[in-house]
Order: structure tokens, then C-alpha cells, then sequence
């Protein structure tokens, strides 16, 4: 008897044993991603309110993560997705802080286009080789990525018209330019800003009047001190790569696209060829074009979500596809500054 009952406690003890180590088994790969999530969180300074919100966050960055590590082991793309700052974020609360972009109401009455008769381009260009670019900067949880494009392509035809590169101010439109369609974090145009700074006489600098992520009062006496001035803007001819390009080759140019995709959210490197709608809903600056080692012709874009997002901030974009609109709708609403000068 004594025996018998030995035996089922060994049995009992067995099971329990084997539970236990499934159980363990179970936890391993979840406990491997709350370590990966303590990480990111310590990375990118992440602090939650409660752990309410910690669990939360954590089960988005789970699944993020797990879309991720999926695309990338196929391997059967041209372009790699990482876990960036926006790892916790659902796609819809990613586009909702960061894309801003208006679709304008009508088309520009603007119909003059200088490159028009462009014959020769070359091959390759980067701006920023060219000394045309400032560093990447990062609009934060503010939709005005339209006043961060319409500044990138200011900076640059300032550079080339005047040799002098100046960082100017986003934070300026962000405040100033309210009267019309631009309203701040809640997005904006891209050429509504270049004509508010045409009738604001220009644009002052970035130290002048730095960045805050948020919207606020115009600070007018800032405002009132130019460092750089345009006197026109051009619209790029609609659904022309080869248009967009003559532009391109020239200056830097305000582009608006869909950047709307979990892949756009976490694009980590290469040339992105991801499926895309052409629901434009964010501005960005095309700065170069040029020819990746497998042969897929790219547009290089300078983006405003940080060093940490991309190739350090930028994004090659695949070039010359078959849709008229261009990738993700980048030849859609192109636009750049004209005639600055020195304020």
C-alpha cells in the first residue's frame, strides 16, 4: 500500500514538474520581449504613467515588434524595417501625431514651371554633398510636417542662391502662419507656407525662434527679423516623375506623399518599394535622386521624424515606377521656393 502511494506521489510529482516547465517554456519568449521592451524603453527615454498604461504599450510593441521580425526574416524585399522610436504606437496613433499634410481644396492656378525646358539632367544628385541641407530635424507629436518641408526646400535654394546655409525657423509657421488653410500641429500646405513667408517678407532663423513641438502665439517681433526671403514658388507639373526630376536636379523640392503604412512607419533601410496608397497626408523634401547597387532607381527624401527613423532621417523612395502618381503619390503635389535673396 505504502508502495502504491509512493508511486502516485512520484506521478503527482511528475506532472507538476512537466506543467512547470511548459509553463516555463511559455514564458520565455514573452519574458525575451519584455526584456526588449525594457530596452527600448531605457533607448528612447519611454516613461508610462501607471502600469495600466505600461501593459497597454507593451502589447502594441509586442505585435509591432512581431510584424518586424517577420517582415525581415522573409527577406524578399529591397528594403528593411526596424524597431524605432515609434514602437509602441498603433498606425493610427502614429499618423495622427506625425502626418499633416492638407489636400489642398483646388488645384494652384500656378502654372509656370522654369525647369520646364530642362533637356539634360544628371545622373545622380544629393544635396546634401552639395552643402544644400541642413541636419534632420524632428517635428515630434506635432502634425506640421508641412512647415518642416516648406523650410527644408527654403534652406536649400537660400544656400544656392546665397551660399550661406541657414537653419530657419518651423516654429515661426507653426505660430504666424494661421490665417488660412496652415493651423499649425493640425497640418498645413506646403505652398501656403511659402506664400505666407513671401508676404511676411520672409523667414527668421531657427535660433531666432527654435522649435517647441507645439502651437503658440505668434512671437511677432521675431517674425519681423528675416534672415532669408523667397519672392515666388512653383507648382512641378502633376504625375510626372520626369517633371519632378528636372526639379529635383535643381534645388530641393516640397514634395506631399502617403506615409500612412505600418512599413513607412518602421522602414529602417534600402530602397523602399512597399505597397502604398496615394492619399497624401504628409510633406516631406525630395534632395537628390540616384541609382541603388541593384539597379532600382531611387528619389532620396529628407523626412522630419529624427535621426533615429530611416537612414539616419532620410528614406530612399523607388523612382520611375509605372503609376503616373509615382511612388506612395510623391509626384502628385510637388512644389519648391523660387528667387531668394540675402534679407
Amino acid at each position: 500500500m505504502a508502495f502504491k502511494s509512493l508511486k502516485l506521489i512520484f506521478a503527482l510529482v511528475l506532472v507538476f514538474a512537466m506543467s512547470a516547465s511548459l509553463a516555463t517554456s511559455r514564458k520565455l519568449p514573452d519574458s525575451s520581449m519584455v526584456e526588449r521592451h525594457d530596452q527600448w524603453m531605457s533607448q528612447y527615454g519611454r516613461v508610462y504613467k501607471d502600469e495600466v498604461e505600461k501593459s497597454k504599450r507593451y502589447k502594441i510593441f509586442k505585435e509591432n515588434v512581431e510584424y518586424i521580425d517577420a517582415f525581415n526574416k522573409v527577406g524578399t524585399k529591397s528594403y528593411k524595417l526596424g524597431i524605432n522610436a515609434f514602437a509602441d504606437l498603433t498606425n493610427k496613433e502614429f499618423q495622427a501625431s506625425r502626418n499633416g499634410y492638407k489636400l489642398p481644396h483646388e488645384c494652384s492656378s500656378n502654372t509656370l514651371f522654369r525647369y520646364e525646358n530642362v533637356s539634360a539632367v544628371p545622373s545622380t544628385v544629393d544635396w546634401r554633398k552639395k552643402g544644400a541641407v541642413t541636419p534632420v530635424k524632428d517635428q515630434g507629436q506635432c502634425g506640421c510636417c508641412w512647415a518642416f518641408s516648406a523650410v527644408a526646400a527654403m534652406e536649400g535654394i537660400t544656400q544656392l542662391s546665397t551660399g550661406k546655409l541657414i537653419s530657419l525657423s518651423e516654429q515661426e509657421l507653426v505660430d504666424c502662419d494661421v490665417k488660412g488653410e496652415d493651423q499649425g500641429c493640425e497640418g498645413g500646405l506646403m505652398d501656403d507656407a511659402f506664400q505666407f513667408i513671401i508676404n511676411n517678407k520672409g523667414l527668421t532663423t531657427e535660433s531666432n525662434y527654435p522649435y517647441q513641438g507645439t502651437d503658440g502665439s505668434c512671437q511677432k517681433s521675431k517674425s519681423s527679423n528675416s534672415a532669408a526671403k523667397i519672392t515666388g514658388f512653383e507648382d512641378v507639373p502633376a504625375n510626372s516623375e520626369s517633371a519632378l526630376e528636372k526639379a529635383v536636379a535643381n534645388q530641393p523640392v516640397s514634395v506631399a506623399i502617403d506615409a500612412s503604412g505600418m512599413d513607412f512607419q518602421f522602414y529602417s533601410s534600402g530602397v523602399f518599394t512597399g505597397s502604398c496608397d496615394t492619399q497624401l497626408d504628409h510633406g516631406v523634401t525630395a534632395v537628390g535622386y540616384g541609382k541603388a547597387e541593384d539597379g532600382t532607381k531611387y528619389w532620396l527624401v529628407k523626412n522630419s521624424w529624427g535621426t533615429s527613423w530611416g537612414e539616419n532621417g532620410y528614406i530612399r523612395m523607388q523612382k520611375d515606377i509605372d503609376a503616373k502618381e509615382g511612388l506612395c503619390g510623391i509626384a502628385m503635389q510637388a512644389s519648391y521656393p523660387t528667387a531668394t535673396a540675402t534679407a
